[in-house]
């Protein structure tokens, strides 16, 4: 930072062209709003020239003549995050293009614009990259634990074996490679086509490399073990020696290259003192070119400090960038630009999926993913450099995001891809809210992860963990860097939680006692159907007494099957509207797949009810002109039952077809539907149709799939209601969900003189509750 005053302008003038930001470029920030973090992060879209550099002016509103501005010079990225907190108030900024050999702003300034510091935020500075460099040591072991670190771990083995649960660490992910033969670099896909079982199995070949050279190395050092560091040795410099460019390239399969980079960042950093300089060399090349790619493909080709909405290019950073460059550090002078693009973009940009409120647009099974690499990396960023991104307003916010939308026992209630076919939500799903647990103190977070390690006995060596992380070194790694944590059931937690960075609302009742549970999420999200997300804004998902009521429909094969193509990011997989037969855009088009999205218009909760509200027209205007609004209004009632006002509104006369979705066949009456489990059941009532009554179908299976591909998985039923063509349709409907050991019925009646149409819902309780749509003359 510097306060200079540049007096003489540069006489060597460069454009500064200012680009319009898109839907699927990072946003010129802040902007006229109110930052939620101190300082803010800076964001902008870069020059022509991928290679100017900046300076950015920041200067308070209070005084604009005396007040001298905060000037950042030689800023090497369109994103920055100062390195001090600005005191509250109001602040404009611009930036200009730098010329680092005058030292004087190469361009005119830009736009300016505004931003205000709130009282009270949490200060989350970054140290500059100087003062970075100044706190890293070029002395290994760094990944993890240092020299000293790794000393203090020994010394205290000796005196007991299982410090830090080391004995079960070394029994299940060290003892298992010290006899298995070293795997072979994997062969081509036949006619270098891409089979999803081999490329599976490929990366999970590329994982256990990774477990293999590390867990060898760390307890061969910790345990000074020549065997165990030796045969650490022998797998190193075997997958050394694998082909760069060949099948575990980033080109040929990114998920097996992350791995094998990871793989030799450890290796290479906990047995540096054993390599000689000849075999130093060869590791440190094989891993300066796998970086290299990595970092390229990141940086230059996906430009994600442009184009954030990258789900792998955003993860390499995690996965690959932070070990491979610390590791590097100090030999090799890229890895240095590498990791401070890295520190800069998570203390920055990152999380393109969400914001404040912790969200994340994908859904909970690839925030479990996302997560799960990004808390590694910040563990290793904050050994080696002492900063901690997990302090930022996001890190703090998101364990919300899983325990709200996906509750332990919840298995079909939950939108955008999950893999884990319906089973309960995933061991690393726990793993991350105890790792967020404490690093943030939350007690329910440790709640949340103890309910999921005793629903998921077993499950360590399924395919969705092993094949892609070690529990036993886990467990070790967080004994040893974060505290334990009481466990606090969530019964004192509010029902409702608003995730308005990505458009969702969900409801938690009665978390901690199963047979009483409910949860509800609704979803209308700016983000559209980009990535993992699917064409299902305004659509809900319902769980509740112990059972999946309104679900998801179909299952997550793989991704790009028949499957996940034909049905599951399709609208018709959702408990949400068709239009004149049609959905909303969910294909490949990430341009229009972001377009076609949704927005929250309220929220709000008084003693009665609970009310939310969606317009998702943008959605359905992709793929059918003729729509001008559609919008979704939900109302809890008592928290027992459930109202749904959809309106839409055409420029010619349309059907509009209410989907339901659900694991058990239902029992189809003239406007009324019902659903029975084992332990629960629901019933839905077509209680008002403006356009007249809807005419209900069922159909088994899922048309146009693969059979193939779902072979030996359950079926399911999905329900279609489907009213005359209007071209304004008011539709209201009652679901009322119930344990089976305690059926409920909530009776209506409706009164439409006058200028509305006025319905009553009638508890058993005989507690009130009124619906009011006005009339169209």
């Amino acid at each position: 930072m510097s306060t200079s005053v540049y007096a003489t302008p540069n006489t060597k003038r460069t454009m500064l062209d200012q680009p319009k930001a898109g839907a699927l470029t990072v946003q010129y920030r802040p902007d006229a709003e109110e930052v939620y973090e101190n300082p803010p992060r800076f964001v902008w879209l870069p020059t022509l020239d991928e290679g100017s550099r900046y300076v950015l002016k920041v200067t308070a509103d209070d005084d604009h003549t005396s007040e001298t501005p905060f000037i950042y010079e030689n800023l090497a990225r369109n994103f920055f995050t100062p390195d001090h907190a600005y005191a509250p108030g109001a602040y404009h900024w611009a930036y200009a293009v730098w010329d680092p050999e005058q030292g004087v702003p190469a361009s005119a300034w830009s736009d300016a614009r505004s931003f205000s510091v709130p009282t009270g935020l949490d200060q989350v500075p970054l140290p500059s990259g100087a003062a970075r460099a100044q706190q890293a040591h070029h002395s290994h072991p760094r990944l993890w634990l240092n020299p000293d670190k790794a000393s203090a771990f020994a010394e205290a083995l000796k005196d007991n074996p299982d410090h830090c649960g080391f004995r079960n660490f070394y029994e299940r992910s060290v003892k298992p490679w010290t006899e298995r033969p070293i795997i072979a670099e994997p062969a081509p896909y036949p006619d270098n086509k891409r089979v999803a079982s081999l490329w599976r199995q490929m990366y999970i070949d590329c994982q256990e490399v990774i477990y293999a050279i590390r867990h060898l190395a760390i307890a061969g050092r910790l345990l000074e073990d020549d065997k165990l560091l030796e045969r650490a040795k022998e797998w190193l410099l075997s997958v050394a020696g694998w082909d760069v460019l060949g099948t575990t390239s980033r080109a040929y399969n990114d998920e097996a290259a992350f791995r094998i980079a990871s793989a030799l960042a450890w290796g290479y950093d906990w047995l540096y003192d054993r390599l000689d300089a000849q075999e130093r060399a060869i590791v440190r090349a094989s891993l300066l070119a796998r970086t290299r790619e990595i970092a390229d493909h990141v940086i230059s080709h996906a430009r994600i400090h442009i184009f954030p909405y990258d789900s792998h290019a955003v993860r390499a950073l995690s996965a690959a960038l932070t070990p491979c460059c610390i590791a590097l550090l100090g030999d090799e002078e890229e890895a240095r630009e590498w990791l401070d693009y890295t520190v800069e973009y998570l203390f920055n940009i990152y999380a393109p999926w969400g914001a404040k409120d912790g969200g994340w647009a994908e859904g909970p099974h690839y925030w479990t993913t996302g997560m799960a690499y990004l808390l590694e990396a910040a563990g290793l960023i904050r050994s080696y450099y002492g900063i901690d991104v997990l302090e930022r307003a996001f890190f703090r916010a998101t364990g919300d995001f899983p325990l709200y939308t996906k509750a332990p026992g919840v298995r079909r209630t939950c939108f955008g891809d999950d893999s884990t076919m319906g089973d309960p939500p995933s061991l690393k799903t726990g793993y991350n809210m105890r790792h967020f647990a404490g690093a943030t103190g939350n007690a329910h977070y440790q709640w949340y992860f103890e309910q999921v390690k005793r629903d998921d006995p077993g499950t360590e060596d399924l395919f969705y963990n092993y094949g892609w992380w070690d529990f036993a070194f886990e467990d070790l790694v967080y004994a040893h860097d974060l505290p334990a944590v009481e466990p606090q059931p969530p019964s004192d937690l509010p029902m409702l939680r608003v995730f308005d960075d990505i458009g969702w609302v969900a409801l938690q009742k009665d978390m901690d006692d199963p047979e009483r549970h409910l949860q509800f999420v609704f979803k209308s999200s700016p983000y559209g159907s980009l990535s993992h997300s699917h064409g299902d804004q305004n659509a809900f998902l319902l769980r509740a007494f112990g059972e999946d009521l309104a679900i998801q429909g179909g299952y997550y094969v793989a991704f790009n099957s028949t499957m996940h193509r034909q049905w599951r990011r399709q609208t018709r997989s959702k408990n949400a509207l068709l239009i004149g037969g049609k959905g909303q855009y969910a294909e490949r088009d990430k341009a229009q797949g972001k377009a076609a999205s949704g927005k929250l218009l309220a929220v709000r909760q008084d003693p009665t009810s609970i009310f939310m509200s969606g317009d998702a027209t943008a959605a359905y205007q992709s793929l059918n002109p003729k729509v001008n609004l559609v919008r979704r209004d939900v109302h809890f009632v008592r928290e027992r039952y459930f109202v749904i006002v959809d309106r839409v509104e055409l420029d010619e006369p349309e059907p509009i077809t209410f989907l339901f979705h659900a694991e058990n066949e239902m029992e189809i009456g003239g406007q009324t539907f019902r659903l029975t489990g084992k332990q629960a059941g629901l019933y839905g009532h077509f209680v008002f149709s403006s356009a007249g009554k809807p005419v209900l179908r069922q159909q088994e299976g899922f048309p146009d799939v693969d059979p193939a591909e779902i072979e030996g998985l359950p079926q399911q039923w999905h329900l279609a209601a489907e009213t005359p063509a209007a071209k304004q349709h008011n539709l209201v409907t009652l679901l009322v969900p119930y344990a089976l050991s305690d059926p409920m019925r909530v009776l209506h009646f409706i009164d439409d003189q006058g200028f509305s149409t006025d319905l009553y819902f009638v508890d058993e309780e005989d507690r009130e509750f009124s619906v009011v749509l006005p009339k169209e003359f």
